[in-house]
């Protein structure tokens, strides 16, 4: 009954999000997702009624989002073509280059003021300088896969602050994304900005007029037989079946390799959605093998983690434990803050030297990537590259395919967390 309720409730919020972004202006000009803002009602309602709610409810909903960021990263390459290692290496290079810089400043930021500040002046662990990248590049699906890592080392707070900076960065990367946006269009840098004027009042609003809806996917097989649906359900659990497969293998292996190890182990805390990520790619590769791959569509497992990250976002902001982020909201600013500086130093000083054409155009997809997710920084794209003139949209593409299996969210972001503890 309990997963019942919770349900309910999740879906209550995302519709609450819905229907305060389409009434309220001022949430359709900062671009705020509908589970953000349902979220952040979640969260006060939660905190003003925490008496009356059992306590079970909100357990369920904290564990959520640690589940759903795998059926997300297990999703990211089931249906997709990936194209040769020349062919992505050549197109997105600069683009990798400005990423990886942009991901391994958040490190050494982060790390950097936590050893030297955060840690002799606030008393927080070296952990702390985890979220910054953590929160920043990996969102809040990372946070949430990162959950039972956080726990087996006992720092179960660093959940509740990394949700925290995860919803500071989404805002601040539509925020001072949109004026940097300004500020390259008043500077004559992009000439095809689509500023939120240009757009009608139902793309306003995020509503789709009739006679324009998109396609949300394809079906592969007949219905008679298994629902398309249902279908690419059960290959997003393949996937995560292998990717849980491989963990457990590697945790066996390290038991027997290292069998008188004293402390704490590396897999013994290694979340489980990077692999699902790679369980989906070896999934992928056998059903080209077998001529298969037809029957995946990726534009309905783009769906399906839309619909998975909506509900991760949702539960994950409505749970923050405020008392958390209240007693450490100096150090939280300070990385908020040396993060959103590091981005937009970047942008602005480093993108014109390396990109040679559409530099801002490519520049800010990554500033957008690296304060809010990737969903962020394609946000920003089609502002001011709508009709996708240049060549960020597809070296930005590509460069995701080298990116993501390590930074944001991938392997390194898991494994970087635990040598720190």
């Amino acid at each position: 009954m309990n997963a019942v309720i919770i349900f309910c409730l999740l879906s209550v919020l995302l519709v609450l999000g819905k229907l305060l972004r389409v009434a309220l202006p001022i949430l359709q000009r900062l671009y705020l997702p509908s589970s953000v803002v349902g979220g952040l009602v979640g969260l006060v309602l939660i905190s003003v009624f925490r008496e009356y709610i059992p306590n079970d409810w909100i357990v369920g909903m904290k564990q959520l989002p640690g589940f759903l960021i795998n059926v997300v990263f297990a999703s990211l390459f089931l249906g997709k073509v990936v194209p040769s290692f020349k062919k992505v290496w050549n197109l997105a290079l600069p683009q990798l280059c400005m990423g990886q810089l942009l991901a391994w400043g958040q490190y050494v930021l982060g790390l950097g003021l936590c050893g030297f500040l955060l840690m002799p002046y606030f008393g927080v662990p070296a952990a702390f300088g985890n979220l910054l990248e953590i929160g920043f590049q990996g969102g809040h699906g990372t946070v949430g896969g990162l959950t039972s890592t956080f726990e087996a080392f006992k720092w179960s707070d660093g959940i509740a602050l990394g949700y925290t900076m995860a919803t500071a960065g989404m805002v601040l990367g539509i925020v001072v994304g949109m004026v940097l946006v300004n500020w390259a269009h008043r500077k004559g840098v992009v000439a095809n900005v689509r500023t939120f004027g240009d757009r009608n009042k139902l793309e306003q609003r995020g509503i789709y007029h009739p006679k324009e809806r998109p396609n949300a996917g394809k079906q592969t097989v007949f219905c008679d037989s298994i629902d398309s649906l249902a279908w690419h359900i059960a290959l997003i659990g393949l996937a995560i079946l292998i990717g849980y497969g491989m963990l457990r293998g590697f945790q066996y292996l390290e038991i027997l390799l290292f069998p008188g190890s004293t402390g704490k182990r590396i897999f013994s805390g290694f979340p489980l959605f990077p692999l699902c990520m790679i369980g989906g790619l070896i999934l992928q590769k056998v059903m080209e093998e077998v001529k298969a791959h037809v029957l995946i569509d990726h534009g309905q497992m783009q769906r399906l983690a839309g619909g998975a990250l909506d509900f991760l976002v949702v539960s994950a902001v409505a749970t923050i434990q405020i008392s958390v982020v209240a007693a450490n909201w100096k150090p939280l600013l300070v990385l908020v803050i040396a993060g959103t500086l590091w981005s937009v130093i970047l942008v602005v000083y480093l993108a014109p030297r390396l990109f040679r054409e559409a530099w801002f155009e490519r520049a800010i997809a990554e500033f957008g990537q690296s304060l809010g997710v990737t969903a962020t920084g394609l946000l920003l794209l089609r502002t001011v590259d709508p009709e996708n003139k240049t060549v960020a949209a597809e070296s930005f593409g590509y460069k995701q395919l080298l990116h993501e299996p390590f930074m944001g969210g991938g392997l390194w972001t898991a494994l970087a967390l635990t040598l720190v503890f």
